[in-house]
């Protein structure tokens, strides 16, 4: 495979169900989230959506557009749960209209289940729809979104969650660092819980998202002890692409502690900005001065082909062949 056109794969990918969310849009909760969603973006994507602003469509049919755009060879998508925006009532998009919505792209869209909140709908039936989705082989993934959960990711009630995820073999991402978004706590997720959950499941592989920030010193030293956490770049790239000081201090770090071999690609930004952020990965480099002043290792082509998309086929078994073209 040329460096010039490495292999490309993503996760957190979601697409929303715009009936879904039609239908709980008049909940006083619904607003304060969509307010708070602003809030990231101005931050991560640098750009503001109020009044809706003007973005692609959440649906497959507009990511693919992205995708081959980016020169992006896989993604996984996944849906968009909220239950705790419309009183626990409903949600913004379930597993069954992923899988709907991914099934014209089988060599490009893969699912990345969402089971949860595991705690609150009963661990039980969580458990039999992972095992359901994993072993049929439609989910390569499976995210925990412990912040509208109703106890932290390390809550001894998550154990055989965690136990049957170890089982299967099916990596869990994991939402890490602060909760964006109104009505939910921050305490549910702070990355150094992962630390008694990988104790006690050491075989259980975790892709952190979003670096644990702001305690993703946290996380990164964490990610050096156990082998199998990895640390997702997900939705803070978006930020590093327009603030590049700080994404040569925060990856460099990262791959200080990590290694380049646990170190991914994620998204979760709105989709028109896939081959900025695509690019940046691409073109990532720290500047000498920079690196011998803080201790952070060399980058190669081989520590970005392994973050754009040679980690994570090497952990949800995908064959890290190119899909489609370089950026157009």
């Amino acid at each position: 495979m040329p460096v010039s056109d490495p292999f490309v794969a993503m996760t957190e990918c979601h697409f929303m169900n715009e009936q879904s969310m039609a239908e709980m849009s008049y909940y006083p909760q619904f607003q304060r989230w969509w307010g708070s969603v602003d809030g990231i973006m101005r931050v991560w994507a640098g750009r503001s959506l109020a009044g809706g602003g003007d973005m692609p469509h959440p649906r497959a049919h507009a990511l693919i557009e992205w995708m081959d755009r980016a020169g992006v060879d896989v993604c996984f998508a996944l849906r968009e749960s909220m239950m705790d925006v419309a009183g626990h009532s409903t949600c913004m998009s379930t597993n069954g209209f992923i899988l709907s919505e991914i099934a014209p792209y089988p060599d490009r869209m893969y699912l990345e289940a969402n089971c949860g909140p595991v705690i609150r709908r009963g661990v039980k039936n969580a458990i039999w729809e992972l095992e359901h989705l994993v072993k049929s082989g439609q989910a390569k993934l499976c995210k925990v979104y412990q912040p509208e959960d109703d106890g932290p990711l390390n809550d001894p009630r998550m154990w055989p969650f965690y136990e049957k995820a170890q089982e299967l073999g099916v990596p869990l991402t994991i939402h890490t660092g602060m909760a964006y978004v109104p009505p939910q706590p921050s305490r549910n997720t702070h990355p150094a819980q992962l630390d008694e959950i990988l104790l006690d499941f050491p075989g259980l592989k975790l892709i952190a998202y979003h670096m644990g920030w702001p305690y993703h010193e946290e996380l990164f030293g964490l990610a050096a002890k156990h082998p199998n956490l990895y640390i997702s770049i997900s939705g803070i790239v978006g930020w590093f692409a327009r603030a590049p000081h700080k994404g040569w201090h925060m990856i460099g770090e990262a791959l200080e502690w990590a290694t380049e071999d646990k170190i991914v690609l994620g998204f979760d930004l709105p989709f028109d900005d896939m081959p900025k952020v695509v690019d940046y990965v691409r073109g990532f480099d720290i500047p000498k001065d920079v690196r011998e002043g803080w201790g952070y290792p060399e980058i190669t082509d081989q520590t970005r082909a392994k973050i754009l998309g040679l980690n994570l086929a090497k952990l949800t078994g995908l064959e890290p062949r190119k899909r489609v073209a370089g950026r157009k």
